[in-house]
Formats: C-alpha cells, structure tokens, sequence
C-alpha cells in the first residue's frame, strides 16, 4: 500500500493528511503558526518535510487557491503552495491540485454539496475518527481522497469510461 498527502494550504493553520490507496486512514493534522513570528514560511516547511519523512507519501494532493476579494490572505497562502511545490520538488512526490469544487464532485457526486455532507462521505469512505479537532485537516483529508479517487485505476469516472469503452 503507497500513502498519499493531502494538503489544505493555509498561512496560520496549514491542514494535511495521509491516507493510504486502499481508502484507509493514516493520520491527520494542522501546522499552527503565530501571527507575529518572521519564520512562518520556514516553520511550514520544516514541518511538512516532517511529516514526508515520517509517512513517505508517493503523491500528494493539494487544495487550488481560491479567493474572492480579499487579495490580503491570498498573498500568504500562495507562498504556502510556493513552499508545499518546492518541498514536493525536493522529495520527487508527484501532485496535482484540486478546487474546492473537484474535491466535493469527487467524493459527493455533488460539486456545490454541504460541508456536512462531505464530512459524512469522507468518514465513510476512510473510516476517519469521529472527531477531528480542526476543519483544515478534515479538509485535507477530503483533498487527499480526492486526489486517491483520481488515481488511475481509482477513479470511479474512469472506470466507466473504461467500462463503456470495451462494451461490457
């Protein structure tokens, strides 16, 4: 069984989680930082190349920066995703990034579904713990079977294509 990372990019709470490609539940967790500390880039870094060594993840989902109008928070959380791609560089772990959107059409079926209703997919699915403590890692849990869901051989639209493809 390979491991896969999810990652919800975030300046104060960075969400991540591991999961195996069997749908099983590794582990899950955030990276706090503190708003007033100069090193937060590099906390961020050296606490997710921790968790690389630790799980030895194959390949790595990551949640596409999405923001409306408020241009602040987006700066930051773009140097996040600039540090997460240079570590996954660093340690050869393939990714591919996901919206919002994706995420939920993948495991809902539903792309504008409730927070509620991928929660309860997502505990299905990886018969994740009933309580996890912090949405951004319940994010990057939902990011990372998002990411296993559209593996080859994993996704549920790509085995209908290829059903449909052989007439059977």
């Amino acid at each position: 069984m390979a491991h896969l990372l999810g990652i919800d990019p975030g300046y104060g709470r960075c969400g991540w989680a591991v999961i195996n490609n069997d749908f099983s539940y590794i582990d899950c967790g955030v990276i706090e930082t503190k708003p007033n500390d100069e090193n937060r880039l590099l906390f961020i870094y050296t606490s997710l190349s921790d968790i690389i060594k630790t799980y030895n993840p194959v390949s790595c989902g990551v949640e596409k920066l999405f923001f409306n109008k408020n241009v602040k928070t987006a700066i930051p959380v773009a140097q996040v995703i600039g540090v997460i791609k240079l570590l996954l560089a660093q340690h050869n772990i393939p990714y591919a990034e996901y919206t919002p959107v994706q995420i939920k059409q993948s495991i809902t079926g539903y792309g504008r579904s409730s927070k509620d209703q991928l929660a309860s997919m997502v505990k299905k699915i990886l018969k994740a713990p009933a309580i996890i403590q912090y949405d951004d890692a319940f994010d990057a849990l939902a990011i990372a079977l998002c990411h296993c869901l559209a593996l080859p051989g994993y996704s549920i639209i790509q085995q209908n294509i290829t059903y449909n493809k052989s007439g059977q």
